[in-house]
C-alpha cells in the first residue's frame, strides 16, 4: 500500500474499518477483461476481515473478478462543504483485497443475512422465505481484506 501524503489527516486502521462497516454504500474499482478501469457502487456488509455483497450470477463485475480478483473499495462519510474556507470536511477510507465468488450455500446465506440485517432489519421475519425463493439466482462475492487506510479532514475550529 502506498504511503499517505497528508499524514496529519490519516486515521487508524480501526477507524477506517468502522467507516466501511457503517457506510451505506461503497464503490468497488476493478480492471475489466480488456484492461480498462471499471467501478461500481455496492451495498455491502462486513464480517471480520471480509466484505460481502450480492449480485447477479453473471455480469461485468464477475467478469472483472474472474480475470483479476484484486479490487479496491472506497467509501466516504460526513462530507460537508465549508465554503468560507474553500474546503470540505470528510472522512474517507480505502480498502484493498481479493474478491472471489462464494459457491457454498451456507456461506451465501450467512452473507445475505448480514446484508439484510444491515439494510432490511425491519423485514427480517421474511428472510428465510426470501432466501428459499432467490438463493439459486443470487450471487455472493466476498472480498478478503488485506489492506486499509483512512483519512479525514475536520471542520476548522474557527468556523
Amino acid at each position: 500500500m502506498r504511503e499517505m501524503r497528508r499524514k496529519e489527516r490519516e486515521t487508524s486502521s480501526e477507524e477506517a474499518l468502522d467507516l466501511f462497516r457503517n457506510c451505506e454504500y461503497m464503490v468497488m474499482s476493478m480492471v475489466d477483461p480488456d484492461g480498462k478501469p471499471y467501478a461500481v457502487p455496492l451495498s455491502p456488509a462486513m464480517d471480520g476481515d471480509v466484505v460481502y455483497f450480492h449480485c447477479a450470477l453473471s455480469g461485468t463485475k464477475l467478469d472483472c473478478i474472474k480475470k483479476q480478483p484484486r479490487v479496491c473499495l472506497v467509501c466516504a462519510d460526513g462530507v460537508q462543504a465549508i465554503p468560507e474556507h474553500f474546503t470540505t470536511a470528510y472522512q474517507s477510507a480505502i480498502l484493498y483485497g481479493e474478491a472471489s465468488v462464494v459457491d457454498d450455500d451456507t456461506e451465501k446465506i450467512h452473507a445475505l443475512r448480514l446484508i439484510c440485517e444491515k439494510y432490511a432489519l425491519p423485514n427480517m421475519a421474511g428472510f428465510d422465505d426470501a432466501v428459499k425463493k432467490s438463493l439459486s439466482r443470487t450471487g455472493i462475492v466476498k472480498i478478503k481484506i488485506d489492506g486499509v487506510s483512512g483519512k479525514q479532514k475536520k471542520i476548522p475550529k474557527n468556523s
